[in-house]
């Protein structure tokens, strides 16, 4: 009699366990289905590999103006030259200049700069949206044919640089 009992508490922990296994395989392709279609494709309709999106922000109390319209106004203009900037560090990367003095084995003094540097055109505006109160965010979208026209005219434009800063020519 123990033995029965036995061998049906086992078979039901068995199928306690398979329905366990199989509840936990449905929820991860979910998961993992939803994950996926994340990376594909985001919310400004660009999919992998089809461009990038840059977003800039900007604080309207730090705005030059005399009225309040005023600084709302180069709020968003200071949000989009920042948006642009972003764009412009992902497509071209940023040059950074790192310096440290070190005096008995102890830092006294690092400095970091950075500079980007290029030219961002054909970006299409996605959204200017207030932030709060004192902010606005502004996104910017680039194509991929757009980013690789831009690489293309860099590259073409620093190999002349090369070529023409050669000796003997």
């Amino acid at each position: 009699m123990y033995l029965l009992n036995s061998s049906n508490a086992n078979t039901r922990s068995l199928k306690k366990q398979t329905h366990r296994w199989a509840l936990i395989a449905v929820l991860s392709s979910l998961f993992v289905g939803c994950a996926t279609q994340g990376r594909n494709q985001d919310v400004y309709g660009l999919t992998q590999g089809q461009g990038i999106v840059a977003t800039g922000y900007a604080v309207i109390s730090s705005q030059h103006g005399d009225t309040p319209a005023q600084k709302r106004l180069m709020a968003i203009k200071a949000s989009k030259l920042d948006a642009y900037r972003a764009l412009t560090e992902q497509v071209y990367g940023q040059y950074v200049n790192a310096t440290g003095t070190m005096v008995d084995m102890s830092i006294t003094q690092d400095q970091m700069r950075s500079r980007v540097e290029g030219v961002i055109y054909g970006a299409k505006l996605v959204s200017i949206t207030p932030i709060g109160d004192e902010t606005y965010e502004t996104k910017l979208a680039l194509g991929q044919e757009t980013i690789n026209e831009l690489v293309r005219n860099y590259l073409q434009v620093s190999k002349v640089d090369r070529s023409s800063a050669s000796p003997g020519r």
